[in-house]
């Protein structure tokens, strides 16, 4: 557990020197604490141990699964694919399709969409998307450089969102019919590429424009949002939102903007911070047993690109 009180006591002096007031990561993004991966674990390790999860949850055999999608922004080469090592470690079949989905924090949910395609044209009968995340790397070298005495304050805000990063995993089986599972019903997505360069990063360094990325973004959520309802999707009365957990201030102006009541969406954000990928399909497994039979459930994120995506499900 990593605390943003312990990222305060690393950047103290810098923080003073450019007069940057301590404890934004609490007081604005709302983010208390978030969590590394022990040094040894990596991405595709990660994203292992959450599919053997939800395949033990779900009374899959490895020998079941069709298709691996792997979502994971975080990985330690350009190729081969992060699916290859998770395919090897989770010992699924030599007829399993799979490969890498990447697109920033929307790739689970448009794995998902990918996913119910290939299980409704024939292609799969049984997809597994998987995720693993980790910011332990990222989050060092960004204190390290911003300890440097020519960092500015300019360099702090623009380096701020890669202190509101967190690690996790997540895995999600989707199949046909089957007793116990919940029903897909697709969903809707947008872009406005022209905002592509707002935020751009690697396992290095991720500079954003925050003010930018949150006004572009909201207006993409907006314009997204009356879409759907024109399109004749119902999302004004939702019985529950899984959001993208970004920080305090994202989630208190989207709810504001599209009407949605704080009280239906849980929050993951103060004490895991944002896990990409994995913030949607983690959050909604904290309500999952909460979740009645019938209720109707909208995932909605914002991802750097910029793109937009929401999609529903019947539990």
């Amino acid at each position: 557990m990593i605390t943003s009180a312990w990222i305060d006591e690393q950047l103290a002096e810098t923080f003073e020197r450019c007069g940057v007031r301590p404890g934004l990561l609490e007081s604005v993004a709302g983010i208390v604490e978030r969590r590394w991966w022990p040094e040894a674990v990596t991405f595709d390790e990660a994203a292992a141990l959450a599919g053997q999860r939800a395949l033990e949850l779900a009374g899959v055999a490895p020998s079941e699964v069709d298709m691996l999608i792997s979502t994971s922004v975080c990985k330690h080469h350009l190729e081969p694919s992060v699916a290859c090592a998770v395919h090897h470690r989770l010992g699924l079949g030599p007829e399993c399709v799979n490969f890498d989905l990447g697109n920033a924090c929307l790739g689970f949910v448009n794995a998902m969409q990918v996913g119910a395609m290939a299980i409704e044209t024939g292609q799969a009968r049984t997809v597994l998307i998987v995720d693993g995340e980790g910011s332990r790397h990222t989050q060092l070298a960004t204190i390290e450089r911003l300890r440097q005495p020519t960092a500015t304050a300019m360099d702090v805000f623009a380096q701020f969102a890669s202190l509101t990063l967190g690690s996790g995993g997540a895995a999600m089986v989707m199949g046909g019919p089957r007793d116990g599972g919940h029903r897909f019903l697709g969903g809707t997505s947008r872009a406005a590429t022209v905002h592509h360069d707002l935020c751009v990063g690697d396992l290095d360094t991720m500079r954003t424009d925050t003010a930018g990325l949150l006004e572009k973004g909201l207006a993409l959520a907006r314009e997204a949002f009356d879409a759907s309802l024109a399109d004749g999707w119902e999302w004004t009365t939702c019985d529950r939102y899984v959001m993208h957990q970004v920080s305090a201030v994202h989630t208190r102006k989207l709810c504001e903007l599209l009407g949605v009541d704080m009280a239906l969406v849980p929050l993951t954000y103060p004490g895991f911070g944002n896990m990409g990928p994995a913030a949607v399909p983690y959050t909604l497994s904290t309500i999952a047993d909460q979740i009645a039979p019938g209720e109707r459930v909208l995932l909605m994120g914002i991802g750097s690109g910029l793109n937009c995506a929401a999609a529903e499900l019947i539990w």
